[in-house]
């Protein structure tokens, strides 16, 4: 039986792929294997920490989808965790709130930004790992 939570994080996902297209790379549940595989690597990784009631996240979403649609970012793995249902994961990035982005390269953290909604500092934060 699917919960509330998990059928709007489904019409969200949902949303931001129909907004991107096939060939940008799109958001993914958090994944240990796939993140362990592009650390070591060395690939361009992105984690969003988000929540499904948080205003700050919900502004995030369509930045997201319009940055990771352009063809600089066909490589980034973006990765999305739950703040409310992995806390596990959240503790282990060291995230203190939800709307919490992060970006590796490989296995060095580049950059992190918390509650940012501004479209040019979300690129930037992207950019660092390319």
């Amino acid at each position: 039986m699917l919960s509330r939570r998990s059928v709007l994080l489904a019409a969200v996902a949902a949303n931001v792929a129909a907004v991107a297209p096939a060939s940008a790379a799109g958001p993914q549940p958090f994944n240990d294997a796939a993140f362990a595989e592009a650390q070591k690597a060395g690939k361009p990784i992105f984690v969003a920490i988000h929540a499904p009631w948080c205003p700050i996240c919900k502004a995030q979403t369509p930045i997201l989808a319009e940055l990771m649609a352009d063809s600089r970012f066909k490589d980034l793995l973006y990765f999305t965790i739950d703040f409310d249902s992995q806390k596990d994961l959240v503790r282990r990035f060291g995230a203190r709130m939800q709307s919490t982005l992060i970006s590796f390269k490989g296995a060095s953290e580049q950059g992190r930004s918390v509650g940012d909604t501004n479209r040019q500092s979300i690129a930037a934060l992207l950019n660092k790992v390319l």
